[in-house]
């Protein structure tokens, strides 16, 4: 099995490195990682600046380079200019240091890397660990990763479809399916003054959990010790209500 693997945190970020050391055990391993910390990138793709790609480890099944650029162009590059006699079979972006559940989703690096897989039809999986810190105990989650893994690519691959997996801060007591918890974030940006007496803002935040009590949320699994696991689809368009509206807007 060919697997490609990147992340948003950057080369040497602990949960990449925990990650890499566990796909090793599935196959042929090739990182392509941003050369820094690329955090909520989304899906953002370069376009202004030329993109680089430095090969910097090479040993029996693990390939790494680095990349100037965002999770996405990683993905981008790889597809076009490394794999481009076909593959790679399976992709997986992480382990994020921090949580990527709920409105998250749209915002992540991580899972923007995820995303542009799903969309040339690879199986892509998101790994998450609920601790922001950089080191970060991933034990706990490393063999749920490895069985997860496992367990997606024995399903039957679906259209559009990938996976968002969140870990909370162990111990684990197992895994949870789950939909992305609905919510906001609020009071988003500290404001400072710098030497030269002008205002500039840092972002911070508290996120909102609009629904705190909803057993089949990925927030309520992470908060009880349980790795949501959710399905996630790149087809945002929303389905019931557009067989809904047909009349009213078709003419």
């Amino acid at each position: 099995m060919k697997i490609l693997i990147t992340n948003d945190d950057g080369w040497g970020a602990k949960g990449l490195l925990t990650l890499v050391d566990v796909m090793r055990e599935l196959g042929d391993v090739t990182v392509v990682a941003p050369d820094g910390p690329r955090s909520g990138q989304s899906n953002a793709i370069s376009v202004l600046i030329p993109l680089r790609l430095r090969k910097i480890k090479e040993e029996p099944r693990l390939t790494v380079y680095l990349s100037n650029g965002t999770p996405t162009d990683c993905i981008k590059l790889a597809i076009n200019e490394l794999f481009s006699d076909g593959g790679p079979d399976l992709i997986v972006s992480g382990i994020n240091h921090g949580d990527n559940g709920m409105v998250n989703v749209i915002y992540s690096g991580t899972m923007g890397a995820v995303f542009e897989g799903c969309s040339r039809g690879i199986t892509s999986i998101g790994f998450s660990l609920c601790d922001h810190r950089p080191d970060a105990d991933f034990t706990f989650f490393r063999p749920h990763v490895l069985e997860l893994t496992k367990r997606i690519l024995a399903m039957p691959r679906r259209e559009c479809l990938c996976w968002n997996i969140n870990c909370p801060v162990g111990p684990v007591k197992g895994t949870k399916i789950t939909r992305h918890c609905h919510g906001y974030w609020d009071k988003e940006y500290v404001p400072y003054t710098d030497p030269n007496g002008g205002t500039f803002f840092l972002l911070t935040g508290h996120f909102v959990n609009t629904e705190p009590d909803a057993p089949d949320t990925d927030q309520y699994a992470n908060a009880h010790g349980y790795i949501s696991v959710t399905p996630t689809t790149i087809d945002m368009t929303d389905k019931q209500w557009k067989d809904s509206i047909n009349t009213r807007l078709e003419y």
